[in-house]
């Protein structure tokens, strides 16, 4: 064992002079802990959020979304070649954009999405009905799926006798200011399902309705905004989206869900690094004790270091008994601290001893987390750094006044 390894474990150990500098050490090593402790189940509890907003989201976005690189719309014939890949199990037709609905004396903008009858093959909207059911294919009469927000909005609500209206401007049609309302295709429906995504851009601003009646509405005959497909099974999207985006070009643009919801996870990953960087100031001063730890160390051990110099142990040897005192703290520390924050993750995950309080509505009653390997590491690592450079300083610094 290296002698001066051998001597830092002894002094990390072993009773000093002054009975502080032992709680000192020990206070070191606590506040080390906490903090790793503190980075992993706050990072923890942010992937745990980040993976039940997934969740919520995989229940409506498709695995994969094809648009127009440079306009609105497109024919689905152009990229026909791509649809009949072995890759693609089913794919929908969609045709989206701005209406303004009316229900009663009140009026709303929001987002219409024509979609077809095999639309559920796509996603797992019928998981996120809360009243109702998803059907669009009455023959008789014009039925559309509003968000929650939506149709809390209007005072609407699935059976009820009377309708509501979409109203969508004419292509290139003159307003006559007599008549106004010959310069909107003025469509009415009735609501047969109500959805809850749990997520404001698709609760209060989104409603479904067949395809037929969206063409219909915005004049598309043929063409459509986007496709939406789902992949056969066993087959590794990120993989396919790479060769099948190579197949469409700069034309078209092929998104996974994490792209079509980029700007949103982009601000959760910004939020969770922020986090990390506000812990890691908070934790930078728990490991300034490691200086003070040290320092007074130093001068504890200011009768053995003269011993030692004159038993003939070099500078470099003397220092670095120090330094691995210093590093053994941070260590200690680090590893105490991410047992104990793996733990407390367990146990939150296993028996829910955090809960939000938000009562039956909430998706989750309690903090979810989702403890990733890498974070652990990051976290691990990070703490490490810090109990390294804080034990240079005091080492260099008072054994030059030896």
């Amino acid at each position: 064992m290296n002698v001066s390894f051998y001597i830092a474990i002894r002094y990390l150990f072993s009773k000093k002079r002054q009975n502080v500098i032992n709680l000192v050490s020990f206070i070191s090593v606590c506040g080390v802990a906490v903090g790793t402790m503190a980075l992993v189940c706050v990072l923890s509890v942010f992937n745990g959020f980040q993976g039940v907003i997934e969740g919520l989201f995989s229940n409506f976005d498709p695995p994969l979304q094809l648009s127009s690189s440079y306009g609105k719309c497109f024919e689905p014939d152009s990229v026909k070649h791509l649809l009949e890949h072995e890759y693609v199990d089913t794919y929908c037709e969609i045709i989206e954009d701005n209406a303004l609905v009316q229900y009663a004396d009140k009026q709303l903008p929001l987002k219409v999405k024509g979609v077809p009858s095999n639309y559920t093959a796509i996603n797992n909207i019928d998981s996120i009905l809360i009243d109702g059911s998803f059907y669009l294919d009455d023959p008789h009469v014009n039925t559309g799926v509003a968000g929650v927000g939506l149709v809390r909005a209007l005072g609407a609500s699935v059976h009820f006798v009377e309708p509501l209206w979409l109203y969508v401007p004419k292509r290139n049609a003159k307003v006559n200011l007599m008549q106004p309302d010959k310069a909107f295709h003025r469509e009415f429906l009735y609501l047969s399902g109500i959805f809850m995504v749990q997520q404001e851009k698709y609760d209060n601003n989104l409603m479904l309705i067949s395809l037929p009646l969206a063409r219909k509405l915005f004049e598309y005959p043929t063409q459509v905004t986007a496709i939406e497909l789902k992949l056969k099974d066993g087959i590794d999207y990120a993989d396919a989206k790479t060769e099948l985006a190579a197949l469409l070009g700069e034309e078209y643009v092929l998104k996974d869900r994490y792209e079509q919801q980029a700007e949103f996870y982009s601000m959760l990953q910004i939020e969770k690094w922020v986090t990390y960087l506000i812990l890691s100031f908070i934790l930078l001063i728990a490991v300034f004790n490691i200086i003070g730890s040290l320092s007074m160390l130093i001068i504890d051990k200011k009768n053995d270091v003269l011993v030692l110099r004159n038993l003939g142990a070099s500078d470099l040897t003397i220092k670095r008994i120090f330094l691995f005192e210093g590093w053994m703290i941070s260590i200690v520390g680090a590893i105490v601290g991410v047992i104990l924050g793996l733990l407390l993750c367990f146990l939150q995950s296993q028996f829910g001893l955090l809960s939000l309080g938000g009562g039956e509505g909430f998706v989750i009653q309690d903090y979810p987390v989702k403890v990733q390997a890498l974070d652990v590491m990051i976290i691990f690592f990070t703490v490490i750094i810090m109990g390294f450079l804080a034990a240079i300083y005091p080492t260099n610094y008072f054994y030059k006044k030896q």
